[in-house]
């Protein structure tokens, strides 16, 4: 599958003072295949070790972390030269092994020569533990998420489209509206489908999103069991009570997240480290209710935040969406569909690395997103899941705050009109930190 961020892992390859690159994102991601598609392209071999199968290196490892004796035993182990120039080193699951994440450090300052990439599906979840020793500085980061929309019209033979979206997106013109409806049917595809790889792939053989089902039942399956695994029990149960409520929490017409949903009684202190658990290992994201400011991060309510999941074909399975309803409109619940609409929103941001927040003022205004671009402009978002887009909270911000202007999301065509920039469902991919700074 073409991902983008394969132009990250060449970009860090071309580095002159290039550190150990470790990866993030949850399982089933893709991480380990992108490592090895980079490695076929971009080098003529590959140390692949994989800390969860592999007990012998991780024994090396065990008994000298510096990167010469490292080297010189893999060597033996995988019977090949490794050349700094031409080999690639890939310590997969890497978490498993402390000492390996922390040989890292000695790679960067005794052997930056070499090319080290170390990945892991729960990553994030470890290195927050307190026992865990983490190579400060010695390191650099990217996280890999599932395949935004544009990934997707990629994958699905679509780059003259998606080169349509983006001209559109640019210039404020319309899409044809033969290509318009095309777009949005694709989109609605992707509200099933989602971007888990071994999802896509699947909906790209069969023709079919039916199919694709059954693979993401297998990617939940496989998270539950991830939390039973890596978590005591008592904290395993809190994590996958917090995990199932997710559709609750975003089908209500207010998405404030609360934890007398999860348990009755429930509260910060009792489900506060299941919700970071979620975020820490790449499935959920957390939307932060602000004020506004600049910058909006300091001005964040962090008690009051939405929690939207990374993928939202796995919400769709999550919430047992009958997905032949999202593509009905007439028989759709708009609150409902609306939940998925919103979290795609969510995700897609993420994925474009903006910081999720939402508004709300003191009275029942409240904006699903406001964004921040590259030069501190702050721009008020408003979702809708279809094209009624009268929009009392978006107009009612703009008369308090009068911003350069605002985004109204729907599955309405491109525009302008009255300071508001109407984006259509298939074109949030476009909306990003610097293209927010319009002239």
């Amino acid at each position: 599958m073409q991902r983008k961020a394969m132009n990250d892992l060449v970009t860090w390859k071309n580095k002159k003072n290039r550190k150990p690159l470790l990866l993030y994102g949850a399982r089933q991601v893709g991480k380990t295949y992108l490592v090895k598609e980079f490695a076929k392209e971009y080098f003529k071999d590959i140390i692949y070790v994989n800390f969860e199968t592999n007990n012998i290196v991780g024994k090396i490892i065990n008994e000298d972390i510096s990167p010469k004796y490292i080297i010189k035993n893999l060597e033996i182990v995988f019977n090949k030269k490794i050349n700094k120039d031409t080999t690639l080193i890939f310590f997969d699951e890497i978490q498993k092994n402390t000492r390996a994440l922390t040989s890292l450090k000695y790679f960067y300052e005794e052997a930056p020569e070499y090319y080290v990439i170390g990945a892991g599906s729960l990553l994030g979840v470890h290195i927050n533990k307190k026992e865990f020793s983490f190579p400060v500085g010695k390191v650099e980061f990217l996280t890999i998420y599932p395949l935004s929309f544009d990934e997707f019209l990629i994958n699905t033979n679509n780059d003259l489209l998606l080169n349509s979206i983006k001209e559109c997106f640019k210039t404020n013109t319309q899409l044809s509206s033969l290509l318009h409806l095309q777009a949005l049917n694709l989109y609605y595809d992707y509200l099933a489908i989602g971007g888990m790889p071994e999802v896509v792939k699947e909906f790209i053989n069969s023709n079919s999103s039916v199919s694709a089902i059954d693979y993401q039942k297998a990617i939940i399956e496989a998270y539950k069991s991830d939390i039973t695994k890596y978590s005591d029990v008592t904290l395993a149960h809190k994590i996958i009570a917090t995990f199932d409520s997710i559709p609750v929490q975003l089908a209500k017409e207010n998405k404030k997240f609360q934890y007398k949903l999860v348990q009755k009684g429930g509260t910060s202190s009792i489900f506060g480290d299941s919700i970071d658990w979620l975020v820490n290992a790449g499935i959920a994201s957390k939307c932060i209710k602000t004020k506004v400011g600049i910058p909006l991060k300091m001005y964040e309510e962090l008690e009051s935040f939405k929690l939207y999941m990374n993928d939202v074909g796995l919400l769709t399975n999550l919430s047992e969406f009958p997905i032949y309803l999202i593509k009905n409109r007439e028989a759709v619940n708009e609150v409902m569909i609306g939940m998925l609409t919103e979290n795609y929103v969510a995700s897609c941001f993420k994925y474009n690395g903006l910081n999720l927040n939402y508004w709300k003022n003191d009275s029942d205004s409240e904006l699903d997103f406001i964004l921040q671009s590259e030069k501190g402009l702050i721009i008020p978002v408003e979702v809708k899941s279809s094209n009624h887009t009268k929009s009392r909270s978006l107009n009612n911000y703009i008369k308090e705050y009068n911003p350069k202007y605002g985004i109204r999301i729907s599955s309405k065509n491109f525009g302008f009109k009255n300071n508001i920039k109407s984006v259509p469902l298939y074109a949030v991919f476009c909306i990003n930190a610097h293209n927010l700074d319009i002239d």
